[in-house]
C-alpha cells in the first residue's frame, strides 16, 4: 500500500468494508483485508458469561473512554507469550492516532489505580463500530473493556459491532460469522444510522436513550470528566455520568435490557 495512505483513505476503506493490516510489527507496509467470512458481535444478542457478570458488577477496574488512545494501541501492538507477533506496525499506530484526533477512532481503558491494565480500540462510522484489537495485563481486563464498549454502543444507538474474524475467544459473547455479502448489506444499513460515540456536552443523561432512568430508579449526573466512568464503590448500581458511562452493574443492565 502507498506510503502516503491517509486517514481519509482509511475511512473510505472502512465504508467499503475492508481494513488494513501489516504482516508484522516490523514490516512498514500495509495491505487491505476483505474477509470472505466476517465475525460480528450482535448488539441485540450480546452474551455475558455468569462468572464475568459477577466480576463486572464488583467494579474491579476504573473504566474510561478516549483518555489514553495511543497507550492502548501501543499496548495492543506489544508481543505477548501467547501472541509473539502482532500485525500493528508504526504506520497503523500513526494512522489510527490521526483518526482518533479527528474523532473517528476510540479507545476503552481499564485502570488499576494509575496502571493501565487492559483496553481496546476501534473505529466508529455512522452506526457501525469496527473493533480492531484488545489487550489485557490483568485478569478479565480486556473482557470488561469489551462489555463497557457494548453498553456504550447500545446506549449511543449503534447497530453493528464488527469483530473482523471469527475468534474462539469471543465466541463466549455470542460471536457469529456471516458472509462478505451479508456483512456489506449490514454495513450499508449501519452507515446510515446517525449514532455518536460521545453524547453532546449539553445532553442530559437519559435523553435519547429509552429506559435509562428506569434501570435502577436512581440516575445520577456527576461532574466526572467526559469519558470517565463513575466507579468508586459507592455509586448506586446503574449510575452514569454526563459522558454516558456506566458502573459495572449499569453496563450489565444496559446490555441485558435488549439481549
Amino acid at each position: 500500500m502507498a506510503a502516503r495512505f491517509s486517514p481519509e483513505d482509511l475511512l473510505i476503506c472502512y465504508r467499503r468494508g475492508v481494513f488494513p493490516m501489516a504482516d508484522s510489527r516490523d514490516d512498514p507496509s500495509l495491505f487491505l483485508v476483505d474477509p470472505e467470512r466476517r465475525g460480528l458481535l450482535p448488539l441485540d444478542a450480546f452474551h455475558i458469561p455468569k462468572r464475568l457478570k459477577r466480576r463486572i458488577c464488583q467494579d474491579p477496574f476504573r473504566v474510561t473512554f478516549d483518555t489514553a488512545f495511543t497507550r492502548v494501541i501501543e499496548a495492543c501492538a506489544e508481543s505477548q507469550p501467547e501472541r509473539p507477533s502482532t500485525w500493528i506496525n508504526s504506520s497503523i499506530v500513526n494512522l489510527f492516532s490521526a483518526l482518533h484526533r479527528e474523532g473517528h477512532a476510540h479507545s476503552v481503558e481499564c485502570w488499576d489505580g494509575d496502571k493501565l491494565v487492559g483496553g481496546l480500540y476501534g473505529v466508529a462510522l455512522g452506526g457501525a463500530f469496527f473493533g480492531e484489537s484488545m489487550f489485557s495485563r490483568a485478569t478479565d481486563a480486556s473482557k470488561i473493556a469489551l462489555v463497557h464498549l457494548v453498553a456504550r454502543l447500545i446506549d449511543r444507538g449503534f447497530v453493528l459491532l464488527d469483530a473482523q474474524f471469527y475468534n474462539p475467544h469471543l465466541s463466549q459473547f455470542g460471536l457469529i460469522e456471516v458472509t462478505r455479502e451479508d456483512f456489506r448489506a449490514r454495513l450499508k444499513r449501519a452507515l446510515k444510522v446517525p449514532a455518536s460515540f460521545h453524547p453532546p456536552r449539553d445532553q442530559s443523561i437519559g435523553s435519547g436513550s429509552a429506559g435509562l432512568s428506569s434501570m435502577t430508579g436512581a440516575t445520577s449526573v456527576s461532574d466526572t470528566p467526559a469519558g470517565i466512568s463513575s466507579v468508586n464503590g459507592s455509586s448506586p448500581s446503574g449510575t452514569i455520568t454526563r459522558s454516558g458511562s456506566f458502573t459495572g452493574a449499569g453496563a450489565v443492565q444496559r446490555i441485558t435490557q435488549i439481549s
